[in-house]
Parts: C-alpha cells; sequence; structure tokens
C-alpha cells in the first residue's frame, strides 16, 4: 500500500481513482497531477515504482493544498463568516443550509431528527 500526502492509498485500484481518496482530489484533479508527474493513468497502484510515487507526492505538494490544511483553510472561511455575522455564517451557525436550500420540508441532513411540537402535553393531576 503506498502513501500519498498522509492517506494510505488502495493498491488494487487504478492511480487515477486511488487519488480521489485524498481529501481535497477528485478526478479531474487526479487527471492534471498525473499528467504532470508523466504518469499513465491506468496503471495500478501496486504496479507504481517509488520514483512515480515520489514525481506524483511532490506535484501534490508543490501544486495542491490537500487533507489537513485544505480543511484547516476551509473551517477557518466559516470562522470568518461566522465572526463578521455574513448571512452565511448565522447560517451555518444555526446549523441551517446555507446556500438557498427550502427548510419548511426537507434539509433533514442539516437539521437532525425530526422532534414533533405539541405531542408532548403533560397529564393532569387527578383529584384522590
Amino acid at each position: 500500500m503506498a502513501r500519498i500526502s498522509g492517506v494510505t492509498i488502495p493498491s488494487e485500484k487504478q492511480i487515477w481513482v486511488a487519488l480521489t481518496y485524498v481529501y481535497g482530489i477528485g478526478p479531474k484533479t487526479a487527471d492534471t497531477i498525473l499528467a504532470n508527474a508523466k504518469v499513465e493513468r491506468t496503471v495500478r497502484v501496486k504496479n507504481l515504482t517509488d520514483a512515480e510515487i515520489s514525481r506524483i507526492q511532490e506535484v501534490i505538494n508543490n501544486d495542491h493544498v490537500v487533507e489537513g490544511e485544505l480543511q484547516r483553510v476551509v473551517s477557518g472561511n466559516i470562522k470568518r463568516l461566522k465572526d463578521i455575522n455574513a448571512y452565511r455564517g448565522l447560517r451555518h451557525k444555526a446549523n441551517l443550509p446555507s446556500r438557498g436550500q427550502r427548510t419548511k420540508t426537507n434539509a433533514r441532513t442539516r437539521r437532525g431528527k425530526k422532534t414533533t411540537v405539541g405531542g408532548t402535553a403533560k397529564k393532569v393531576a387527578s383529584k384522590t
């Protein structure tokens, strides 16, 4: 198993698919990285030489922000939106969708499990 940017990528997959296991690298970016590193995109990870792996790692380090650094950038951007009280920041604070989706129905992923309102009336104490 090869390690690229601190992620162990699966050895049975083609390299362009295996690179997408790294946070911040999708199919298009994987193709760009492999073209810059001069590596065939359909070769399996287990068949890569150490020189090819090091060329891929070098291209990623020089040209792309991935994994922990990218997650820090994204969380910093969200924190900035919250601090300046932008509308998107307020939506993040309230744990609601921030890109204009409807919330009357749907939005369950962001809002969490549905809670029924009004169905929990307290029982009146009976006279004894």
